[in-house]
């Protein structure tokens, strides 16, 4: 598994503009309560002759998520999940409402088009395009953004950006070649 540091760093390699960052604090929360919202709709269920058991998977998907936060870097994984726990709160709240499924539906379209308006200020394309698992390291990247802002791992910090930085330019020096 790569360490935050190589996870940070290549998604923030994409995410140098400030703009874009900006944006990104609004779209990656909509997007993560639509789909929050989408998978709380599912349940595993089960019976036999004597008794039938629903297990729903949003609790499960958000268990694993945070464990894997947490097993990358203890202090933002624990920020990381106080934060986003009123997400995880409205979206338990919106997948009981009528439509719901059309409501996450339309949330998530806009926190891409957000996303989107971003990247045309960053000049580079989502970091999810060429990492897939970059998809799970956007929200903990927000939360990354805000430690660092407020001086907590200013080590990491430094060290996530100068790579970053570093992965940028070979990206743009492939990219003109």
């Amino acid at each position: 598994m790569k360490s935050i540091v190589d996870q940070l760093s290549t998604y923030k390699s994409v995410h140098l503009n400030k703009k874009n960052v900006r944006t990104h604090f609004f779209g990656v929360p909509l997007i993560v309560m639509s789909v929050m919202v989408l998978v709380n709709m599912l349940n595993i269920e089960w019976s036999s002759q004597t008794n039938e058991v629903v297990l729903p998977v949003m609790p499960i998907v958000a268990l694993l998520v945070v464990i894997y936060y947490v097993i990358l870097d203890l202090k933002i994984g624990l920020i990381a999940t106080l934060l986003f726990a009123p997400v995880y709160w409205a979206a338990v709240n919106i997948s009981v409402l009528p439509n719901a499924a059309w409501m996450a539906v339309g949330i998530f379209v806009i926190g891409w088009i957000i996303q989107f308006v971003g990247h045309a200020y960053e000049k580079a394309k989502p970091a999810f395009v060429d990492d897939l698992n970059q998809l799970l390291i956007g929200p903990l990247f927000l939360v990354s953004e805000v430690v660092f802002a407020l001086g907590i791992n200013e080590e990491m910090e430094k060290e996530v950006t100068e790579i970053a930085r570093d992965k940028r330019r070979a990206f743009e020096k492939a990219k003109s070649a």
